[in-house]
Formats: structure tokens, C-alpha cells, sequence
């Protein structure tokens, strides 16, 4: 497992292992923020690897050109997302040292929605065509929007927008996704796509929910919620957001942010609101 921790500075990549999908161990620092003037100085959050598309595959992970591949996005400045954010790709021969690319994704400003910065990447390749799923936000000013878009590549160096962005839009007043359509994760059953992803509500909380498509385009949002918020005192009352997917035994896992409020203002000397944690949800009951 990848996850992304911030410091107080800004994001950096860690590492954890584990033999059941249940009990994790961290193995310390992935990716750390790189040298002074970097486009990674600051932060470098790697959010996916190029694995195989299918829900219920192994997560085989792809290598191109015999080297393993994953997304990461960073910004600018120090602190909790300074900046409008840039997507990039990183490569690697072992999965533990990784060479840190130049960014293939800024913010457009004649794309209005995604002229406030880039967020998480979802990486894909089918039929030999990349697919670079990202959310963006409309503006750097409270209020923004996210939503969901996409760009393709023959060869992960030129990247072309899709036309129809954001592929994937914030639905109406009063849905669990008013106002944010975020942090895609796309995978396939049999001849369907399916794009996990979290939806921010008016009401102040995200919850996980699920959208299909035929062409990687045109996505149809189910009306159910996947995965809601906890109850108060739990470690996912204020919000359960950002999936990643993965399956054991015919099982899914589905990984995600559990989010409460900090009893401590200043958990290791960094004053912060709420506190978070990676929780766990089963498509089947855990018997352990």
C-alpha cells in the first residue's frame, strides 16, 4: 500500500505491507519531497500505479518499457495544498526507488473548470492508449468546485484533454456529490468501466460512491452510496472518501479515508482540525 502523509510542510509518499489485506505494517518513506527549486519540494503525493484493469484481477502491476509506473501530484507551496497542483509521472525497476518526471498536467486556464489546480491521477492503459483520470477545481478561492476529467496519451510524454471535460460533473443541489466529484479510481468487470470516487456534499461531508461507462467517457452515476459516514465518535464521522480498490477470494477491498474531528488541536506539534486515518470496508462480512 501507498499513502500520503503530511507533515506540515506538505505531502510525501510512505510504504506499507501486509499479508491478509487486514493487518498492516509501515515500511517508512517511498517517495520523499525532492531538492530546492524542485517541482516536488514541497510535496509529492504518488497516488496510483499502472496495474491490470479488471475489479476482480490480482492488481498485477504493468511495467512499460520493463519499468513500473506511477502518478503523483504536488504543489507549490509549503502547507495543506498550497498552490495550484500539478500531475506528473514517476517510474521505478524495484518499486522502491523512484525517478521523478517532469509534470504532464498543469492547470489550463481557458479550461474553467480545472483552472484552480490539479488533484489525484488514476492512471490506465487499455488497448494500448493511456488514460489519465484526474479532479480539478474551478478556482484557488473557498467554494470551488471539483469534478472529474480525463486526458489520453499514445505514449505517456503528450497528453490530449478530452473534449467533453470534466467527464465526470458534480450533481445537483442535494446530492452527496454538490459539490465535488473527486479522486477517481477506474477499473473494469467484464465490459464495463467502473470509477470509484467521492462526492462532497453541501452538508460538509464526503462520502464514496460509483459511476459505469462503456467507453471511458460517458460515465452513469448510481444514485447508492457505497460507503457513508460513521457515527459521531467515529474514526469516519466527518467523512469517508478517496477509494482504492483492490481484491482477495472473489472479495473487494475498498480502502478509503476515515476523517474526524482531532481531540488533539496539535497532534506532533502541528495544530490541525481533524485527524486521518485508512479505513477498510469488505463487499463481503470479515469473519476475523
Amino acid at each position: 500500500m501507498t499513502y500520503v502523509g503530511w507533515d506540515g510542510i506538505g505531502y510525501q509518499t510512505g510504504l506499507a505491507g501486509s499479508d491478509d489485506l487486514l493487518h498492516w505494517k509501515k515500511e517508512g518513506l517511498l517517495l520523499g519531497r525532492g531538492p530546492k527549486g524542485s517541482v516536488t519540494e514541497y510535496n509529492v503525493a504518488l497516488t496510483c500505479l499502472l496495474r491490470d484493469n479488471a475489479l476482480f484481477g490480482p492488481g498485477t502491476l504493468k511495467r512499460v518499457k520493463s519499468r513500473y509506473v506511477g502518478a503523483y501530484n504536488a504543489y507549490p507551496g509549503a502547507g495543506y495544498e498550497t498552490g495550484p497542483g500539478v500531475i506528473g509521472l514517476c517510474f521505478s525497476d524495484d518499486l522502491r526507488s523512484w525517478e521523478v518526471g517532469p509534470p504532464v498536467l498543469k492547470p489550463d486556464p481557458s479550461w474553467e473548470w480545472e483552472a484552480g489546480g490539479l488533484y489525484k491521477a488514476w492512471l490506465l492503459e487499455s488497448e494500448g492508449r493511456y488514460h489519465l483520470f484526474y479532479n480539478a477545481k474551478n478556482r484557488g478561492t473557498p467554494s470551488w468546485i471539483e469534478q472529474t476529467g480525463v486526458a489520453v496519451s499514445n505514449d505517456l510524454l503528450h497528453w490530449t484533454r478530452d473534449e467533453d471535460n470534466p467527464v465526470l460533473r458534480v450533481g445537483p443541489r442535494g446530492a452527496f456529490d454538490d459539490l465535488f466529484a473527486s479522486d477517481p479510481c477506474v477499473l473494469r468487470q467484464d465490459d464495463t468501466w467502473i470509477m470509484f470516487y467521492f462526492g462532497n456534499c453541501s452538508d460538509g461531508h464526503a462520502r464514496d460512491g460509483v459511476a459505469f461507462s462503456d467507453d471511458l467517457r460517458h460515465w452513469r452515476k448510481s444514485p447508492e452510496i457505497l460507503i457513508d459516514i460513521g457515527s459521531e465518535g467515529a474514526i469516519d464521522s466527518r467523512h469517508a472518501c478517496k477509494p482504492g480498490i483492490i481484491s482477495r477470494d472473489k472479495t473487494l477491498y475498498h480502502f478509503y479515508s476515515a476523517v474526524a474531528p482531532a481531540t488533539d488541536a496539535q497532534p506532533g506539534g502541528i495544530e490541525c482540525k481533524e485527524v486521518r486515518n485508512i479505513a477498510l470496508a469488505r463487499s463481503a462480512p470479515c469473519h476475523q
